[in-house]
């Protein structure tokens, strides 16, 4: 049990870890446990809306997806260009000796290969997690992640991928609490 919650303990490092991107857009932070959170929940949500798709591979495939991080830190596009983490070693050192090992491993890695539909789904998830912070960021007046987001929309793969990437533009960020005021009056 010693091992598991030294697993415990590393993944709740997560929540101290900060996003790195948001320093590029001078507005927004986000930990990489709560990005996870939302990334998880946006897969939750889509195995509902795709139910031919293996749900609990999907959510934990988004759950695990940056658990390397915990060793790692997260690392933006301009770091990926100067540093090089080896994340398949911070994984594996990090689960050594749990009998679930090859478990968490195989679906980092099949979220990195992107292959499966799992994957594309997982992969749209965490791509669709940042478009709700560059959305939210962009209804309550900050000008630059207006220059990321459709980037970030461009890189969508699955057709249920792109229609809540859609729904996400043309909602904001507010509506969902808005609506529940006026339909009380």
């Amino acid at each position: 049990m010693k091992k598991i919650a030294d697993l415990l303990f590393e993944a709740k490092i997560l929540k101290e870890i900060p996003r790195s991107g948001f320093h590029f857009l001078g507005a927004g932070r986000e930990s990489v446990a709560e990005h996870s959170f939302c990334t998880t929940f946006i897969a939750y949500t889509m195995s509902q809306l795709q139910p031919d798709v293996d749900a609990l591979k999907l959510i934990s495939m988004c759950l695990l997806h940056d658990f390397p991080e915990a060793r790692t830190g997260d690392l933006n596009t301009v770091h990926k260009k100067y540093v090089v983490t080896d994340e398949p070693k911070a994984l594996e050192d990090a689960t050594a000796g749990l009998s679930f090992a090859h478990q968490m491993t195989g679906l980092i890695k099949e979220f990195g290969d992107g292959r499966t539909t799992e994957a594309r789904l997982a992969r749209d998830a965490d791509h669709l997690a940042l478009v709700l912070e560059l959305k939210e960021l962009i209804d309550i007046g900050y000008e630059p992640p207006k220059a990321w987001i459709e980037n970030v929309i461009n890189r969508l793969q699955t057709d249920i991928g792109k229609k809540i990437g859609s729904a996400i533009m043309r909602t904001n960020r507010d509506e969902w609490w808005q609506d529940l005021e006026t339909s009380e009056k």
